[in-house]
């Protein structure tokens, strides 16, 4: 049993399951739910550890300094526009008439937070967590939020965990909600509607540079996992060795977190590039606007994260060709093409600081 330490619980619990098992036709029901059940896994990545599958619900953890707070909300979020979006795929598509092909609009999905000490210990080749933390979170499931709040879809943050997560004004959005339980007293808890978050995930613009105004593209493979990277990208250390800066600061933030419209300052010496982010798309992609040193004229700059079947993943980045008057154009395509020569070399150095530290923290908690 390795000795306890902190992190974060985590129950991502499927809204309406018994309801839907009792008023369905079981051969269908299961498959839906099954179906459901996968999507949530697949969703609870890496460095997310899986602790337990429980009929309608997936219990997992991780250690507190393997992620940040910032990737963590977002992994929730984009975990729960994939499963409303299943849900929509299953409902458009469904010809079936029978009830539980009837009755899949009616499910949905919640998540619990909370950050303690516990432990894990293997019993019968198996993860299980111990300690009156993991206790805590499963006493959650059980509460009058909906009653209290109006709100189906949620994700439960307790005090602790959103003091672990400091994402300075996140609490302010939330809805204040508290839980009494025998043994354990009154819990103070945070509730986030997911519904808001469909919405805004649903209606997102996909930006891309075609391949015509591309100016300079360069990649290379990390074998690691997508959402471990992403954690390191978007931490400014990380992304100033990306971009071969000096450092980076980040102004804009929403909630304490990097959104589209935030800005990245990026110094090179006495020169700074101001990036404004226009797509932040968890996991996977981050493009800015790039001002150059020239009168209205920008760049975009992409990078892009693509899981391979190896388990590794492909981070592009790539620099568009300038927008702006013909001559600053000319000039900045020029200047662009030369920054083009060491994307590889940044990526390079990016890739063996992400391993190193990755490996480093592994062995910390492997100890």
């Amino acid at each position: 049993m390795a000795g306890p330490q902190a992190g974060y619980l985590l129950i991502a619990d499927i809204t309406g399951y018994t309801m839907y098992l009792t008023h369905s036709e079981l051969e269908h029901a299961q498959e839906v739910l099954q179906t459901l059940l996968e999507l949530v896994v697949e969703h609870t990545p890496p460095p997310l550890v899986i602790a337990g599958l429980q009929g309608d619900a997936v219990l997992s953890y991780a250690w507190k300094d393997a992620i940040k707070g910032h990737t963590f909300v977002e992994m929730i979020e984009r975990g729960y526009a994939a499963f409303r979006r299943a849900i929509e795929l299953m409902v458009l598509n469904n010809s079936c008439q029978c009830n539980a092909c009837a009755n899949i609009s009616g499910l949905d999905l919640k998540f619990f937070v909370h950050h303690g000490t516990f432990g894990v210990q293997q019993l019968h080749g198996r993860e299980e967590l111990v300690g009156s933390d993991v206790i805590l979170i499963h006493r959650l499931l059980k509460n009058h939020v909906s009653e209290e709040t109006g709100i189906r879809a949620y994700t439960l943050y307790t005090d602790a965990a959103l003091e672990a997560l400091s994402l300075e004004g996140f609490r302010e959005k939330l809805v204040a909600h508290r839980e009494a339980y025998e043994h354990l007293g009154e819990i103070n808890t945070w509730i986030q509607d997911m519904h808001p978050v469909w919405l805004e995930k649903k209606e997102t613009t996909h930006i891309t540079i075609p391949a015509e105004e591309v100016n300079a593209q360069s990649s290379v493979e990390i074998p690691l996992p997508a959402p471990v990277i992403w954690d390191f990208l978007t931490q400014l250390e990380y992304r100033a060795v990306l971009m071969g800066a000096d450092y980076f600061r980040v102004i804009g933030q929403v909630d304490g977190r990097v959104v589209p419209g935030s800005v990245y300052h990026c110094y090179h010496g006495k020169r700074v590039t101001v990036q404004t982010i226009l797509q932040w798309r968890t996991f996977e992609q981050i493009t800015t606007e790039d001002k150059m040193p020239f009168p209205n004229t920008y760049i975009l700059c992409d990078i892009q994260l693509e899981e391979l079947d190896s388990g590794s993943t492909r981070l592009t980045g790539t620099l568009s060709k300038a927008h702006g008057p013909l001559w600053a154009r000319l000039l900045t395509d020029k200047m662009v093409r030369r920054m083009g020569a060491h994307l590889h070399q940044g990526q390079e150095a990016f890739a063996a600081r992400v391993l190193a530290d990755h490996t480093a923290h592994r062995m910390l908690h492997s100890n």
